[in-house]
């Protein structure tokens, strides 16, 4: 019943997710119809890489991460009233501790400018691009926390929903701001610096209605005597590095890519967008949904429940990821042709891309096992070992990346440093799952190797009807007279549904018990 719980709330998550994976698509389809693959685009990826970096250390993962349990138990052991006075003290703390660093970023950014002046002529809109969105970090940061106190309380709608908001409003900034600023791409990409901004403020705001709800009250109390307050942040600070590896590897990679070559940043950065929208169906609902439902479990000291939770959530996963990584390698060019190839996005945009997008393709494979295994170590309040594997796994990432940034060839420097990323994450999730072994017992491993080998026969399956049915179904519509763009997309999406579709019959005839999962939880919702 427990398992069915946390499936079916990964599944309501998801929808939401899902929800803000489409407004993405359709953001960075008219951002890359305005930019492609632009040098000034490349700046503003790796600008933007900085805030995201750091609402991931500090915001929506390792505060998220370390406040949920302390949280849940201080509610367990000394009621709700309790609980929400040390969640006004954690973010009176967290915003004067923000407001410290986001001063102390943008005073870099000054010093940077006077000691490197050549990186003004390589990068002219990098350094001015990074003020503009710095102050995200504070809002998207303490927006975060707020997500952490509604999933502790098993709110998990509106939190899902907060990303969203993001995408509405980089949407509107497009369409409405970026005109007006001038014709240029180099004046226009300030008009999407300038929503992240705005977001950040609207992600923050929306939430605080429901907490007030909940019982909580805003306010500022400061107070870092209390033990609980402390806990949190001794146990963010290992949670930082150890629940944001993928952040990190990203903002490597974004900072060689630059030095590569000036297409190479925006070219991973659309392929990555791609990789997020299957991982956001189900992965990053997952841990969503793990960390409260583990952490209650470890409260009481349930380890047989943990780890049917963990096994189950991970057979899931992999069901769902196997074939999804599959799909985007084998028809990596046509989705990219099909989403981005507008406007200024064009034939060298479509194919840096497609490459970078199928070296990335495999992780979604190993990207999903840190989403599992991690809110079980931080469930279990611990946070050091998950950072110990993560810094192994950045220090991997770089070693990786200098070694085929320097010896691959021009085309593919960018698809090594994907390629890196995928191997990191790997040997982070792998080294996770055994630490775990050691410490719970098995998670039915038998079980978990049985479901991969299962996905993958059935996701060869899928794969040659792909392959079987794309160009019939592309000729057939060639000679209908419909525009060609829209021809591209019926064939694209024609051969994803009969591919998803042959994966789900042989699933049904190998009788996988991972699709009576799904199914469950979706009727069970309903």
């Amino acid at each position: 019943m427990e398992n069915n719980r946390v499936i079916r709330s990964a599944f309501k998550v998801g929808s939401f997710t899902s929800l803000s994976r489409v407004l993405g698509l359709v953001r960075d389809t008219l951002t890359a119809s305005l930019f492609g693959t632009s040098a000034v685009m490349s700046d503003f990826v790796v600008a933007f890489r900085l805030p995201n970096l750091f609402r991931a250390l500090f915001g929506e993962g390792a505060l998220s991460s370390a406040f949920v349990p302390v949280f849940m138990t201080t509610r367990k052991e000394e009621g709700d009233k309790a609980a929400w006075f040390m969640a006004r003290k954690t973010v009176t703390v967290v915003a004067a501790g923000l407001l410290v660093l986001v001063a102390l970023l943008i005073g870099a950014t000054y010093v940077l400018q006077w000691l490197k002046p050549d990186l003004a002529a390589r990068a002219p809109h990098l350094l001015p691009l990074t003020r503009v969105m710095l102050p995200y970090v504070l809002f998207i940061c303490l927006a975060g926390l707020f997500m952490a106190m509604l999933n502790a309380c098993h709110r998990f709608s509106l939190p899902a929903f907060t990303p969203s908001l993001l995408n509405i409003v980089w949407i509107a900034f497009v369409i409405l701001v970026c005109p007006r600023l001038g014709a240029t791409p180099e004046q226009q990409i300030y008009g999407i610096a300038l929503a992240v901004f705005v977001a950040g403020i609207v992600q923050m705001g929306v939430q605080v209605p429901a907490l007030i709800k909940l019982g909580f009250r805003p306010g500022f109390t400061w107070d870092l005597s209390d033990t609980r307050v402390r806990r949190v942040f001794t146990l963010m600070g290992p949670t930082a590095l150890g629940s944001s590896v993928t952040q990190v590897n990203v903002m490597v990679n974004a900072l060689l890519a630059r030095w590569a070559a000036p297409w190479a940043p925006a070219s991973l950065f659309y392929a990555e967008r791609l990789l997020y929208f299957p991982q956001g169906l189900l992965a990053t609902a997952m841990s969503t949904v793990l960390l409260p439902v583990l952490s209650g479990h470890a409260a009481r000291g349930d380890h047989a429940e943990m780890r049917s939770t963990l096994s189950h959530s991970l057979r899931t996963l992999l069901f769902v990821m196997i074939p999804a990584s599959i799909g985007l390698l084998v028809l990596s060019e046509p989705i990219v042709k099909m989403i981005f190839g507008w406007g200024r996005f064009d034939a060298d945009a479509i194919r840096h891309t497609s490459i970078a997008l199928q070296f990335y393709a495999p992780g979604l494979m190993v990207f999903c096992l840190a989403k599992v295994f991690v809110p079980a170590f931080y469930a279990l309040q611990d946070t050091r070992t998950p950072f110990l594997i993560g810094l192994r796994a950045v220090s991997l990432n770089f070693v990786l990346n200098v070694i085929f940034v320097l010896t691959w060839p021009m085309e593919y420097k960018h698809a090594g440093l994907a390629s890196a990323t995928v191997i990191s994450e790997a040997m982070n999730g792998l080294t996770l799952g055994v630490l775990l072994h050691r410490r719970l017992g098995s998670l039915a491993w038998r079980a978990v190797l049985k479901t991969t080998t299962r996905a993958l026969g059935c996701s060869a399956v899928m794969t040659a009807v792909i392959i079987l049915v794309r160009s019939p179904i592309l000729n057939a519509l060639s000679g209908t007279g419909l525009p060609v763009k829209l021809t591209e997309v019926a064939s694209v999406l024609g051969a994803i549904a009969l591919g998803m579709a042959a994966y789900f019959l042989c699933a049904l005839i190998m009788r996988m018990p991972e699709l009576g999962f799904a199914r469950d939880a979706i009727l069970r919702r309903r």
